[in-house]
């Protein structure tokens, strides 16, 4: 699979600030919008992209392992250090002869190495990260715009308490492994060269394990239905994913528990649509309001505010009300709420009479201009 350029998704050059970033990302954002563009699936793929891409160049850690490593520095588990140790990995000065070269930390970074030395490469059974979840959750509109808190019911493997994770029944003792002396690995020439690998009895533990745990099977993890509370930030937007560090899957022999994804499914408002942060409504208002001006209320996501309308205001003219549409959060500042003017026009007899003098007082051809 090709490498994605994010930095080309979003239009910036590599060494683009972070306000620049922010700045191109609202911009497309706005445009590629699934409420801009409703059923365009391309604008909904886009959109997506969009928010991949910003979601790792907007994280100053995600950014600096992406500039260096590219897509793979952002996969779960990868290790940085290790990478940067064995980038250009050879015999140091002098060496001489065999050099040793551990192939299961080389695998760590390079992946499957066995069929280069003649067989499979095995995992090594030390501790393991824990898998990654993906939750869907349908959020409402304006509870998307304003954030929230809310539960969520999963299952997910977490450690056994008979065992404490370690997948052998209490009372029985693990014995070293004869294959490896103990060592968990063993040695393999390749010409010049000499690596160890992972011993493929006791999968480089160095030890073989006792009686395994009857509540677990042995796995060290058990599966288990949970309540978990969620905090939904304000400006939550469709697809782009909420992280929950450490509540995914529990770690393998002690290590560290994966993470919780929620991506939102947000409902439509009948009122409200929204593009970035910025939100937008139609705002009906009489005739006389738009030939005079007044001073009207208006509701928001934040509370009720009086807005001005201008004397001879226009159908479909648009007014802006600032710090009104997603509330701030974090380094995103809030948006601002867009009223378009809708300027309705009575139906009934006596409506109509005063319309038909208001007409004669426009006193010309108000489409006199109108020409292709």
């Amino acid at each position: 699979m090709a490498e994605h350029d994010y930095y080309q998704t979003l239009g910036v050059e590599r060494s683009a600030s972070q306000d620049d970033i922010r700045k191109a990302y609202r911009k497309l954002a706005r445009k590629y919008h699934p409420d801009i563009n409703p059923g365009n699936k391309e604008a909904e793929n886009k959109f997506k992209e969009l928010s991949v891409a910003y979601d790792v160049l907007s994280d100053s850690d995600k950014r600096k392992l992406y500039d260096e490593f590219g897509e793979a520095g952002l996969a779960a588990g990868f290790d940085a250090e290790k990478a940067r140790s064995y980038r250009q990995w050879q015999p140091p000065p002098g060496a001489g002869g065999a050099y040793e070269y551990n192939v299961d930390d080389l695998g760590d970074i390079f992946g499957d190495l066995g069929g280069v030395f003649g067989g499979n490469r095995r995992t090594r059974s030390g501790p393991a990260r824990g898998e990654d979840i993906e939750a869907a959750m349908d959020i409402d509109f304006l509870d998307a715009v304003r954030g929230f808190q809310t539960s969520l019911n999963l299952q997910r493997r977490v450690e056994c308490e008979t065992c404490h994770g370690n997948g052998t029944k209490p009372g029985s003792t693990p014995t070293p492994c004869p294959e490896c002396g103990g060592t968990g690995s063993k040695p393999v020439v390749q010409g010049p060269l000499q690596f160890r690998v992972t011993c493929p009895r006791c999968q480089g533990s160095g030890q073989l394990p006792g009686d395994p745990c009857t509540a677990c099977g042995g796995t060290g993890r058990i599966l288990r239905a949970e309540t978990i509370r969620v905090n939904i930030p304000p400006g939550a937007e469709a697809g782009k994913r909420i992280r929950l560090r450490g509540k995914g899957e529990a770690g393998v022999r002690g290590g560290p528990a994966g993470d919780l994804y929620i991506v939102p499914r947000i409902r439509p408002h009948p009122i409200l649509t929204r593009s970035g942060r910025d939100l937008s409504m139609e705002l009906p208002i009489t005739v006389g309001e738009a030939v005079r001006g007044a001073s009207i209320e208006v509701p928001t996501p934040v509370g009720v505010v009086k807005v001005k309308i201008p004397a001879g205001a226009q159908s479909g003219q648009r007014l802006r009300i600032k710090g009104k549409g997603v509330p701030a959060h974090g380094r995103e500042p809030a948006g601002d709420l867009y009223l378009h003017l809708m300027v309705r026009v009575p139906k009934d007899e006596i409506a109509q009479d005063v319309i038909e003098k208001i007409d004669r007082a426009y006193g010309e051809n108000v489409r006199k201009d109108l020409r292709l």
